[in-house]
């Protein structure tokens, strides 16, 4: 695998039972550059640890004045030296791949897996965690994944440096070979400790990264409550335990790092003062004492490695074990699907609440709980929790849908729609039926004012298409981005379209329009608004009350808004006490039309009139709120 080559056409699937098992499928799935990198490594160190042979060889050539031995360990020393350098490039070159690779299999698997699960996965996984994956921790990860190469390479050469040794000089080499081990498996027993110091910091880090999301993604409504010193305050509190806790596994390293140096300076003081022994004693040559001096010297070179591979395990470790929290996520329904890939039409039906959108009808459905009505579009989306019926399109159920299929029939929009960086004319450039004209979706979400804004914010942009919008929309009010949102919706044409309170944000006059225009734009098609505003539920062809769950009224606004108390509490924002002194009037009115003589026929009748008198009213003063604002 080549960088040129990312990304994957298939990244595969991912062994998420557990970080380490998913640390070790990164490896086998990258073998080839492992092997590649172990080759290259195996070259490097293999020529680092020959130069002493080298020089020794020189040593002895010298004392036995022979021209011929020294040329001829000159040569080798410089092939050793062009090994070296050859080795040197091209493993680093391996490693960087294997790391970049690594990095870039999690990432799509991250992008993969937030796609199939669409918003669950910020109810299932805090959405700060899922940023500290997709970032820090991937890096971390592939640090870990080109690392073994290396490490596996500085392995293989300690052990044939330790078996020429012997052979080259028995005496010596077996103290190097005794001795070496015991130096790369000193600080093993401190790995457990430095691991765990390794979690603490990184789950601490975690918490941080959530807090900062959370503070930034809310310090509109912070400032607007003055809570933006409470949460910075917060913030510095955690910040100060990620150092503390960085500071106590800096310190376990630094121990580790300070036992990988002494311990070799022990060893190599030890075959000095045996090899000078064994030199006067006449049992060795000065050049073999030089040769076994020198290879412990380099040998401290792939030592090194030992600490760097334990290193970046215990870093990686925590972090793949949380990679491996969020890909073994999954969704409830069948991903891939048991039907064939024919978008369905027809009606949609809920069966758990009993809400029903007919085909080809604008349906209306009011929820007293917000949360309640974002959950129940997403439900409709084909995203239900646990252990619930599947939604019904034309009586197929979008959990036997292949997800790429149950997605273009239905499309949700939520109550806080992303908008990405760059330019209009990529905004609008989704997947759509080519039935919608944008010009047409922009002008049925009453975008002419903010088209304005675009360009006069951009000069270089003669087409509103070509005007830029900065990350997430930040530039624009909330009701500029939502009604961008919502020309994208209109745009993309799906067979059913979901609307979570779109005009939320913008005023009533403008949203007056954009009922209008959406009625219009949609006509024919399946379309579901969650909304309480009079203004989008009058124009509805149908309305559903959804009640503790249940869809437990259907009709028009005017006739709900006159016969139904839930429904006009919700829709006015009715509080209970008006609610009762309503009641208690309309007692009072009975009670005295009984005194006069009615019967009940004409109480009936002559509530209906009254309940119309208070609905025409309501309907008087938003008609009037619409013309000041004009």
């Amino acid at each position: 695998m080549q960088i040129q080559d990312l990304p994957y056409r298939d990244p595969g699937v991912p062994d998420a039972r557990s970080g380490p098992r998913f640390l070790w499928w990164l490896g086998r799935n990258q073998l080839g550059g492992q092997l590649k990198a172990l080759a290259w490594g195996l070259l490097h160190f293999v020529a680092v640890s020959a130069q002493p042979f080298c020089v020794g060889f020189a040593v002895e050539a010298v004392v036995d004045r022979s021209g011929t031995r020294l040329a001829l360990t000159g040569g080798l020393m410089a092939l050793c030296g062009a090994a070296t350098a050859i080795g040197d490039t091209f493993l680093h070159r391996a490693a960087v791949t294997n790391w970049i690779t690594a990095a870039a299999r999690v990432q799509q698997l991250l992008a993969r897996k937030a796609s199939q699960l669409g918003s669950a996965l910020t109810r299932r996984v805090a959405a700060g965690e899922v940023v500290a994956v997709s970032t820090g921790d991937v890096e971390k990860i592939g640090w870990f994944v080109e690392a073994v190469s290396r490490f596996t390479a500085a392995a293989v050469t300690v052990l044939l440096v330790c078996v020429g040794l012997v052979v080259y000089q028995p005496a010596l080499g077996v103290v190097v070979a005794v001795g070496l081990p015991v130096v790369a498996l000193a600080a093993l027993p401190l790995l457990p400790a430095a691991t765990r110091r390794a979690d603490v910091q990184r789950e601490k880090a975690g918490r941080a990264t959530e807090l900062a999301s959370d503070t930034v993604a809310g310090l509109r409504v912070l400032r607007g409550i003055g809570g933006e010193e409470l949460f910075l305050d917060r913030y510095r509190s955690a910040s100060q335990e990620v150092r503390h806790a960085a500071v106590r596994s800096a310190r376990m390293w630094s121990l580790i790092s300070a036992i990988q140096v002494l311990l070799p300076g022990l060893l190599l003081i030890a075959v000095v003062c045996y090899g000078v022994h064994l030199a006067r004693e006449g049992r060795i040559t000065v050049g073999e004492l030089v040769t076994v001096y020198s290879s412990v010297m380099v040998l401290a070179y792939p030592l090194r490695h030992f600490e760097e591979i334990a290193m970046a395990y215990s870093f990686s470790r925590p972090s793949a074990k949380r990679a491996a929290r969020v890909l073994s996520l999954e969704r409830v329904t069948d991903v891939g699907g048991s039907r064939a890939a024919d978008a369905p039409s027809g009606d949609l039906y809920d069966p758990a609440t009993g809400l029903l959108a007919p085909a080809a009808r604008l349906t209306a459905v009011v929820c007293g709980d917000p949360d309640v009505a974002g959950q129940l579009a997403e439900r409709l989306g084909g995203h239900p929790p646990e252990d619930s019926p599947s939604v019904l399109l034309g009586g197929v159920p979008l959990d036997e849908l292949p997800l790429d299929c149950a997605r273009t029939a239905v499309l949700v929009q939520d109550k806080d729609p992303v908008l990405l960086s760059g330019t209009l004319r990529d905004l609008l450039d989704v997947p759509a039926s080519g039935e919608v004209d944008a010009g047409a979706a922009l002008a049925a979400a009453q975008c002419g004012d903010v088209l304005d804004a675009l360009v006069q914010g951009s000069l270089d942009a003669d087409d509103p298409l070509d005007a830029r919008i900065t990350e997430r929309g930040r530039s624009l009010s909330g009701g500029q981005r939502q009604r961008l949102a919502l020309a994208r919706s209109l745009y993309t044409d799906p067979e059913v379209l979901v609307l979570d309170e779109p005009t939320s944000a913008v005023d009533s006059h403008t949203e007056a329009r954009i009922a209008e225009g959406l009625r219009e734009l949609r006509a024919g098609r399946t379309t579901v608004v969650f909304t309480s505003s009079p203004l989008l539920l009058d124009r509805a062809d149908r309305v559903v009350l959804v009640h503790e769950g249940e869809a437990v009224m259907v009709g028009v606004h005017r006739e709900l808004l006159h016969t139904e108390p839930r429904y006009r509490a919700v829709v006015t924002r009715e509080t209970d006490d008006e609610a009762t002194l309503n009641g208690v009037l309309k007692d009072l009115e009975d009670g005295e039309r009984q005194a006069d003589g009615l019967t009940a026929g004409e109480l009936e009748a002559d509530r209906l009139e009254a309940d119309t008198l208070t609905a025409d009213s309501l309907e008087d003063i938003e008609r009037e709120e619409i013309e000041e604002t004009a």
